[in-house]
C-alpha cells in the first residue's frame, strides 16, 4: 500500500485495527503519508498512514460502527 485514505481527514473517526484497546481516535492532521490521531486511550499518535489503513468509524449509519 503506498497512499494513505483519501477519506482521512482532520476531524474524521477511526479506529486503529491492531489496537482496539486505543479506543475511538480523532484524525488531529494528515501531511504526506503521516497521520496525527487523538486516541481516547492512547492519546496522540503519528502514525504511518502507508502502512497502517485506520478504519473510519461512521455513526451515521443506524447507530453502529461494527
Amino acid at each position: 500500500m503506498s497512499a494513505i485514505d483519501p477519506l482521512l481527514e482532520p476531524g474524521a473517526l477511526v479506529r486503529h485495527p491492531g489496537r482496539p484497546d486505543w479506543g475511538l481516535g480523532q484524525v488531529q492532521s494528515c501531511i504526506g503519508r503521516r497521520v496525527t490521531v487523538d486516541f481516547e486511550h492512547a492519546g496522540k499518535q503519528a502514525l504511518d498512514g502507508a502502512v497502517i489503513r485506520l478504519e473510519l468509524v461512521d455513526f451515521d449509519d443506524g447507530g453502529t460502527d461494527a
